[in-house]
């Protein structure tokens, strides 16, 4: 049997007025390791749909930026930058420095387990490289990958980065997802 797309917490985030239902692995990241305080800057990589920067809006009155591929439709007082991460003007659009780095990126999945699983830990990876160059000193980064061999060498290399490193599966994830968020935070340089 294939998942219901529409299940609890799909209607959940439409009755709430929320762009997916990944907002509630986000609310239970932050509930359980304090990930947003009052006034972060706060970087969403891979943002789109936005579901993320709602929350994050809740959470903090800092500077919000998302970056993503495709356009969302804006949300008041969040600042948009369409394009790839990895990207100079990207960057430089990007500006000084974040207390938080978030990215829920996922790949265009093909079906093919392996290659999905490696085209997640490439985002990933590139998601941690962008927040050792973004992040302030005892920052915090959070990071969806597919669960596979190479997440734990991600562990691995993240590890000395960060004074504390888990693996979380969220309540709110798919019954037979392969998704994990990797949780670090207080950055060290």
């Amino acid at each position: 049997m294939g998942y219901d797309r529409k299940d609890y917490y799909f209607e959940k985030a439409r009755k709430e007025g929320l762009r997916a239902r990944s907002s509630y692995k986000l609310i239970e990241i932050t509930k359980k390791y304090q990930i947003i305080r009052n006034n972060d800057s706060v970087l969403d990589i891979g943002c789109a749909p936005g579901s993320w920067l709602q929350i994050v809006k809740k959470m903090t009155k800092g500077r919000i930026v998302g970056v993503d591929l495709v356009s969302i439709k804006p949300i008041d007082g969040i600042e948009f930058i369409q394009g790839n991460i990895e990207d100079a003007e990207v960057q430089k659009k990007l500006k000084g420095k974040f207390d938080v780095v978030l990215s829920d990126i996922a790949p265009k999945t093909t079906g093919a387990r392996e290659r999905d699983q490696i085209l997640s830990y490439i985002l990933s990876r590139t998601s941690f490289v962008m927040a050792k160059r973004l992040l302030n000193t005892n920052g915090n980064f959070v990071v969806k990958t597919f669960q596979s061999q190479e997440t734990e060498d991600l562990v691995k290399e993240m590890k000395p980065f960060f004074g504390f490193l888990k693996r979380y599966v969220p309540e709110s994830t798919r019954q037979g997802s392969k998704e994990v968020y990797i949780i670090a935070t207080g950055f060290k340089h």
